[in-house]
């Protein structure tokens, strides 16, 4: 038998010599459920599922869902316990790699490609971004910096004037780029630049108001 831990790492080997060039991110909130995998290739982002030989399909409804909200294509990854009805409990267009023990060691096999998710919102696949990533595609795009808005709006303003198909490579390239050790210092010095923002436009409006 075959648990999570025992898949993880094996995987992310199989996934490289499958795709080449990419990132793995681990256990990342989407909606409701948490994704197990999050593969970020050069134009898309992919969400995984593992179901190990030890786990149950009691929350994977919800979490097809969600993935299905986030993500450009979804795989499941599936235990040899899984594996003959593992296809009945996910969506046509989700990928299905399998696994089994063989010689003391995790074998994976492609079992269906997975096809392009039909069902992503452009909007829930920006909000995977932190707000400096968001500035920065912004910067990208010559767009306004709306320092005072709220995230939503930024993601509403993005999803509104840049093309879906430039935005999946936008996207995969901070999310290339993201440093979990600097992340802190960029999240603070992006709060400081927005804070002193606010309130100098704050004090020029006063300054008018005097003026009258």
């Amino acid at each position: 038998m075959l648990y999570d831990k025992d898949i993880r790492e094996p995987l992310f080997d199989f996934l490289e010599e499958m795709y080449g060039k990419m990132r793995i991110l681990e256990e990342k909130q989407m909606g409701k459920s948490r994704a197990d995998i999050v593969m970020v290739l050069p134009d898309l982002v992919a969400g995984i599922e593992i179901k190990s030989d030890a786990d149950t399909y009691a929350r994977l409804k919800r979490q097809v869902k969600d993935y299905d909200q986030f993500y450009d294509k979804n795989y499941v990854v599936a235990g040899s316990s899984h594996a003959l009805h593992i296809g009945e409990h996910v969506p046509e267009w989700w990928g299905i790699i399998t696994v089994e023990q063989v010689a003391g060691k995790a074998d994976f096999y492609l079992l269906r490609e997975a096809r392009p998710n039909p069902l992503v919102k452009l909007k829930k696949k920006l909000s995977i971004l932190w707000r400096p990533e968001l500035a920065h595609i912004q910067e990208l795009n010559s767009m306004p910096r709306y320092k005072e808005k709220s995230k939503l709006f930024v993601i509403d303003k993005i999803a509104e004037k840049i093309p879906g198909d430039i935005l999946s490579g936008q996207i995969s390239e901070v999310l290339f780029e993201r440093d979990y050790n600097e992340i802190e210092n960029v999240i603070r010095e992006f709060k400081k630049n927005r804070t002193a923002g606010t309130r100098k436009r704050r004090a020029g409006r006063t300054r008018k108001g005097r003026r009258s």
